[in-house]
This record gives structure tokens, C-alpha cells and sequence, in this order.
């Protein structure tokens, strides 16, 4: 409300007395964000404590091989936010060393002259240091700022990645207008993810001198409207150096606007730094190609690839090219399953990569003659491979333990902990196990089911369960440690959790990933019923107060079981689902998505895999609709934008069911703030203790 003149009159002497008296004092500064210790006093895991707990990442090997670089998020819960720090560790786990104190966060850290420094990313723009942490000083002042970076081998050339300009600038347009907010937009793609696309990524390489500057920038896609990486989670991982920095590849999907929105299929292009040419090395190849990766004597280049464009849940394909001939072998032909992450031998004769089978992520090994092995085996997911050569570091989590650095033998594939970092908080909590379970579909396939019970499970007393309904729709239900739909903190309020690899879901052949596209109301929703009503027969398990959760793809399997589970359930909770498809098709972004899952628009009247789909929209079952019900939802989700839980609640209201919404004005198609991650675990349990123990 706007003061009156006489009012601000009055108050202006006071007013500039005060801002006076407050200018010369200091504003305090928060507390630098790290490492919350705090004592469990009941073994249980909480909001609170998963939100105290560390995130681990990366893992680079230092050029000796005794040391190992990595970084860590800590959260506060108080500054509802986090920071990330770095940390140096030897080989064997011993003298660990947290080399950064700072409120910025560091990223993107890689050891450089031999060792003995390390570059990384804070403030959008390149820095150095010592490897203890000493000496730091900027190098870049890249005035765009600096999103990524990645090094030549001989580290005197760096590529980076910075933000450009795109779509219609409305201030441009109308500069008499500096104040007004709309966007003028005439093509699709304006929107993606979390945000409303007026910039795109390009990337750039300069000679660096680590004394403090940045050679002449050149823009590798100068005057090409694209986004090089790939909007919107592409990064430093789509680059690649030859070794001998004379050339740069990097994966693109050249396309604009309505083409770009129905199209997956992006390519891998060679850079050339002298001629400033460009060749496209994939061509013909039609899905996505990704993560390219020259071998050590730049002979050979692996990436992973796509089959199909529009299709992006298709199998990640290994394939390796030889630079020389052009020549593509398919590597990973035989292995019915996604192969991620590659990374060389030093010998170039083979390669070693993350695989997905049968709810576990191994790191598996391949020759160039597609002689294949599991190299780590255990109930765990590893994300990701460091080598340098002769040792191999790797980041591991499991449904029982959050993300921790792991030595590997490459011979035995022993796994070995070096990092730590949750230690502390572990050691008080009390895990509930998890157990998988095959279980008989309806169509006679064996189905893997998780099931995950509470801490200090007994047998003889009886537990509300819990169906995990799996979003994406093509993710593995595996063993991943999650700070949104955490198993144990589900279990640690003693539900037992079922949770299915349903149809649809990778790591069990394509047949059985492919069976959901087209067919979202059809088996994998009697998967879903098969394995509770496998799991809710045990005499523990209290078939009179079963629930079912889910976000995203596991969103839409709540509302669609909402009106069609014949009294199985007593609450459910959907989180960003998709509730009226025909709305859905035309509210996201990524159109290649819907058409492939959905068959097609709803207009085609004479498409009757399009036709399915939209008969099956859980909106056309409300009538049916009696169970309590949550819905929960970001306003900055443009992937399932908030019309769709908007209109999931009011038709429950409607019908008179009981139901409640939870809204986040600043949230995206996740929920990443501490306190609006413990806010939505309290709704969560509270809604769930009303119905199923109450």
C-alpha cells in the first residue's frame, strides 16, 4: 500500500538518520554453510537429518595416483540453502583435507600441473590454487560469465561454456518500455524445464595463462542459434579434446523452435581450432548422441548413442569410431541393457562403463572386440568412473546409504571407502533392510520388487504399506539414495515400502522397457497391483491400510489408480503428475516426449495408440474417486506444469473427497530448498499418519 505524501514527509527525516546510523555499521554475516553434527537420540531418520547429510561428488584421481580430489554439498536447513567445498584425500582413504572455507562453492575442480594445483569454478568465473588450498587466484574474467570448463591435455587451452543471448528481447523490441515484464514469443521451445529460455549456452575455447589471463575467445558456434551443451542438463561431460588440443568435439542438436521441440535427434561434431571448420561425425545417426570421449592417442572416439529420434528412453548404445576411417562399431550390441559413462583403458583397447541391470548400476568392461564383464558386484548403484590410468574411484549409494567415494580393483573389484562424509550421522542411524523379491505379473513375467522395512522390524506385528509408484516413466527403480523420495525416512516412519520395476523401466531387455509407450493405463498399472497385493498377503503387512505415493510419471499412477485401484487403497500422494493428458500434450515442452509416449496428438482421431492413451487419462476416472488424496506441486514446473495438480485437487473437492494441496511458488518439477524439503516431508507423513494409523 502506497504511503501518503504527508506521511512519507514526516518519516523523511528519521528515515535518513537511520539509513545514516545503519551505513557505517556491518551487516553480520551467516555462518559459513558445512558439516552439521548432531546426535540421533532414536536411530531414526528424519527431515531433519537427511537434510544434515553430505552430498558427495566427483572424484578426480591426481596425475601420481596417490590422491584424490572431490567435493561436498552441505545443506542448512537455517539459510535455506547449501554450499559446496572441496576436499583432498589420499588414495587409501587416510589424511583427508578440506581445502576450501568459502561461502561461494566450488565446482568443476581439476588437478593441473602435475598435481600440484588445482583449477576450478566459483563466481562464474576460473580460479587456481595450491593442492592444499593455498595461493588461490583468478584467471578468468570472462565478463558473460563461466557456467563449465574443460581443459586441453596439455592445459593450455581451456573450453568453456557461457550464456548468449535468444528469442525476442521485448526491452529491444520497445525501448520506450524498460519496465514492462511480458514475453513475446513466437515459436515453441520457449519454455524448458524450470525456466523460460531467453539465453542458450555456447561454447567457447582461449589459450590460458595461468599467470591470469584469458587469450582471444572464439566462439566454436559463432552465430548458430543452438544450445552447445544441450539445454537443460548438458554440460562440460558433452566435450572432448582431442589429445593433442588441436581439436574439440562436443554433442549439438542443431535445431530451432518447432523442430527442435519433436526432435531428440542431436549429433557429435569435430571442431577444428586453426581452420574453424566444423564436421558432423555422426550423420544418419538419428537419436541422441552424447558424451563423446577420444581415446588416450586420439585414434579412436566412443560416445554414447541413441537409436531412434524421438525416442529418448531408447537404449544407450556404446559405440567407438575410428577417427582415421570413419568406421562406427556398435560395442555394446550384444548387452541388452544402458551403458553410460565411458571412460578409457590406457591402452585403448578397452573401455569401462556404468550399466544398468536388473535394479543395480555396476561398472562393467568392454573390449574392442565386445569381450564383456562385470567388473563390482553388491546390492549398490554406482554413478560414476575416475581413472587415472592405474586407479579407479567411483561414487556408490544404495538404498541404505547415501552417496560415499569408493577405491575399485579393477582385477577383483573390491570396493574400498575413502570419503566418509556421512560417517558421523550413519553410525546413529538404524537402516531398515532392503530385500528384493521377484514377483508373478498377470501376464506371467517375473517382476523385481524392491521391499524396504522399518528399522527394528518385527515379524509379528502388522505395518500400513506403501506403493512407490516410479516416475520418469523409464527409470530404474535401483539402488539410489534419494533426498526427495528417500526409502528409508519412508520406512523409518514405519511403512513398508513396495516398490516395483514395473513395465517400462530399464535394466530388464528392451522388451520390457518399451511395453509402456503407448500403453500408460495399461500393464504396467497391473504391474503396480500386482506386487502389492503380492507383498500386502504377508502376515506383517496390514492390508487394510495400504497407500500409494509417487511424482511425475509415478504422479500420474496415483490419480490414474485413484480412480481405478477397487478399494485396495486408503491415501494417496501425487507430487507434479500428470492428471489431464490431453491438457499435457499441449502444456509441455518437449514435444518429441509426448507424441512417442502418448502415440500423438488427441486430434488424431484415426491413431489408436494416441486414442488409448487419452481414454486412459486419470481426469476421466474422478467419478470413481474415493480415497483421500495429496497433491503436491512447483509452480516452476514447465515439464508438468501446475494446471495439472491445480486441477487434480479441485476435482477432488469437488467429488467431495477428502484431499489437501501443497504448493511451491519456487520450486520446479523437484523440490531442492532444505526447508521446502522438510516442509514436504512433514505434509507427507502427516497426511499418510491421518489415513493409514490413525
Amino acid at each position: 500500500m502506497n504511503k501518503s505524501i504527508v506521511t512519507m514527509a514526516m518519516s523523511a527525516t528519521v528515515f535518513l538518520g537511520a539509513c545514516t546510523q545503519e551505513s557505517t555499521q556491518k551487516t553480520p554475516e551467516a555462518p559459513l554453510i558445512g558439516r552439521t553434527e548432531m546426535t540421533i537420540p532414536n536411530g531414526r531418520l528424519t527431515p531433519e537429518v537427511l537434510y544434515s547429510m553430505a552430498r558427495v561428488s566427483s572424484g578426480q584421481v591426481s596425475p601420481d595416483g596417490t590422491k584424490v580430489l572431490y567435493g561436498v554439498s552441505f545443506q542448512s536447513i537455517e539459510q535455506n540453502k547449501g554450499n559446496r567445498e572441496l576436499f583432498v584425500v589420499d588414495i587409501d582413504g587416510k589424511n583427508k583435507q578440506q581445502i576450501t572455507h568459502t561461502p561461494q562453492s566450488e565446482n568443476n575442480e581439476v588437478w593441473i600441473n602435475g598435481g600440484k594445483q588445482i583449477a576450478f569454478l566459483t563466481g562464474g568465473q576460473i580460479w587456481v590454487m595450491d593442492a592444499d588450498g593455498n595461493n588461490r587466484r583468478q584467471i578468468s574474467q570472462y565478463e558473460g560469465g563461466i557456467d563449465g570448463f574443460l581443459l586441453s591435455p596439455d592445459e593450455t587451452k581451456v573450453a568453456f561454456i557461457s550464456q548468449i543471448p535468444y528469442g525476442i528481447d521485448t526491452h529491444k523490441t520497445f525501448p520506450d518500455l524498460p519496465k514492462a515484464t511480458g514475453r513475446m514469443v513466437d515459436d515453441l521451445m520457449y519454455k524448458h524445464w524450470d525456466e523460460w529460455v531467453e539465453t542458450v549456452p555456447h561454447t567457447y575455447w582461449a589459450p590460458i595463462d595461468w599467470n591470469g589471463t584469458l587469450g582471444t575467445v572464439t566462439d566454436i558456434v559463432e552465430g548458430e542459434p543452438y544450445d552447445v551443451p544441450m539445454k537443460p542438463f548438458g554440460g562440460v561431460e558433452e566435450l572432448s579434446w582431442t589429445p593433442d588440443g588441436t581439436q574439440l568435439a562436443y554433442a549439438a542438436r542443431k535445431k530451432t523452435g518447432v523442430p527442435k521441440s519433436l526432435s531428440t535427434n542431436s549429433d557429435i561434431y569435430l571442431y577444428d581450432l586453426a581452420k574453424k571448420e566444423t564436421r558432423n561425425l555422426t550423420e544418419g545417426m538419428m537419436g541422441y548422441d552424447t558424451n563423446p570421449v577420444f581415446s588416450p592417442d586420439g585414434s579412436k572416439l566412443a560416445w554414447v548413442s541413441q537409436e531412434r529420434d524421438g525416442y529418448e528412453s531408447d537404449k544407450h548404445r556404446l559405440f567407438v569410431m575410428d577417427m582415421a576411417t570413419g568406421k562406427k562399431t556398435y560395442l555394446t550390441e550384444d548387452f541388452d541393457y544402458n551403458a553410460d559413462s565411458p571412460i578409457w583403458h590406457p591402452d585403448g583397447n578397452m573401455l569401462a562403463f556404468l550399466g544398468a541391470k536388473e535394479g543395480l548400476v555396476h561398472i562393467w568392461g568392454i573390449t574392442l572386440d565386445k569381450q564383456i564383464g562385470q567388473v563390482t558386484t553388491g546390492q549398490y548403484n554406482y554413478l560414476s568412473i575416475h581413472s587415472d590410468g592405474g586407479q579407479i574411484v567411483a561414487q556408490r549409494q544404495s538404498q541404505e546409504q547415501p552417496t560415499e567415494l569408493y577405491r575399485i580393483d579393477p582385477m577383483s573389484g573390491a570396493a574400498t571407502e575413502i570419503s566418509f562424509e556421512n560417517k558421523s550421522l550413519l553410525d546413529q542411524l538404524t537402516m531398515g533392510k532392503s530385500e528384493p523379491r521377484w514377483v508373478k505379473t498377470t501376464d506371467n513375467k517375473e517382476m523385481l520388487v524392491w521391499v524396504i522395512y522399518p528399522p527394528h522390524f518385527d515379524p509379528n506385528k502388522k505395518y500400513p504399506a506403501l506403493l512407490y509408484c516410479q516416475g520418469g516413466p523409464q527409470n530404474m527403480v535401483s539402488q539410489y539414495w534419494s533426498f526427495r523420495w528417500n526409502f528409508q525416512i519412508m520406512a523409518a516412519n514405519d511403512y513398508i515400502i513396495v516398490a516395483p520395476n514395473r513395465r517400462g523401466l530399464p535394466g530388464f531387455g528392451q522388451e520390457w522397457l518399451e511395453q509402456i509407450s503407448g500403453d500408460y493405463g495399461g500393464q504396467n498399472m497391473k504391474d503396480y497391483l500386482a506386487a502389492i497385493d503380492a507383498v500386502a498377503k504377508e502376515p506383517y503387512v496390514d492390508e487394510n491400510h495400504l497407500g500409494a505415493v509417487g511424482a511425475s510419471y509415478g504422479g500420474f499412477s496415483v490419480y490414474w489408480l485413484a480412480g481405478n485401484h477397487n478399494k485396495r487403497f486408503k491415501a494417496f500422494i501425487a507430487h507434479a503428475g500428470m492428471f489431464n493428458m490431453e491438457h499435457q500434450y499441449l502444456e509441455t515442452e518437449e514435444m518429441w516426449f509426448a507424441n512417442w509416449d502418448m502415440g500423438g496428438p488427441y486430434w488424431d482421431k484415426n491413431n489408436p495408440v494416441a486414442q488409448r492413451t487419452f481414454a486412459n487419462s486419470p481426469h476421466r476416472f474422478v467419478d470413481k474417486w474415493d480415497t483421500p488424496i495429496l497433491v503436491t506441486h512447483g509452480e516452476m514446473d514447465f515439464r508438468v506444469p501446475i494446471s495439472q495438480g491445480l486441477a487434480a485437487f479441485n476435482a477432488a473437492k469437488l467429488r467431495g473427497v477428502p484431499a489437501e494441496m501443497l504448493v511451491f511458488p519456487d520450486e520446479n518439477h523437484w523440490i531442492l530448498q532444505p526447508q521446502n524439503g522438510v516442509l514436504f516431508q512433514r505434509v507427507f507423513f502427516n497426511w499418510l499418519d491421518k489415513w493409514l494409523k490413525e
